[in-house]
């Protein structure tokens, strides 16, 4: 699929104002805030720091945004959790540092205009809970005898 400069800027742009607006949902799962900062944001663009994830990728995730607010306000089952330690660049004394921090992971699934997407939501010790990611739960492929099929994501959640 591709996708004209103009056509992925305005909806980046949209996207950008959509998700400045949010702020904080309260998820009745978790009983908590879940808080939509740059970080979530950021994940929807780049798969790791300074890694740009391709662009339709970034192109449906940025169109599915909207979405998110709404599957996690409407949470009362969990579908997927992961609990891990791993490194985190925080900033500490006016320098990126990276820490080992226990890091646990929400994920939300939900089927919403006939669009099946995952929302994780990411939990760091001493800290709240953060919007991480969205994207479509499902995607179609054709197999080596021309079978068109699902393939449904799975695996790492610090990366999808």
């Amino acid at each position: 699929m591709e996708i004209d400069d103009q056509r992925f800027n305005l909806v980046r742009k949209r996207a950008e104002e959509e998700y400045e607006k949010i702020g904080k949902v309260k998820c009745p799962y978790l009983n908590d805030y879940v808080n939509f900062n740059t970080i979530g944001f950021q994940h929807l663009l780049f798969k790791d720091w300074n890694k740009t994830r391709l662009r339709t990728e970034q192109y449906i995730r940025l169109k599915l945004i909207k979405l998110a607010p709404l599957v996690i306000s409407k949470s009362h089952t969990l579908q997927e959790f992961d609990e891990c330690k791993i490194f985190i660049r925080q900033k500490i004394n006016s320098r990126w540092e990276s820490r080992i921090k226990i890091v646990r992971y929400y994920v939300f699934v939900a089927i919403i205009n006939e669009a099946r997407i995952k929302v994780i939501v990411k939990g760091i010790e001493g800290g709240g809970k953060i919007f991480y990611s969205l994207y479509p739960s499902w995607k179609v492929v054709v197999d080596v005898n021309g079978q068109k099929k699902k393939k449904f994501y799975s695996g790492d959640l610090e990366s999808d």
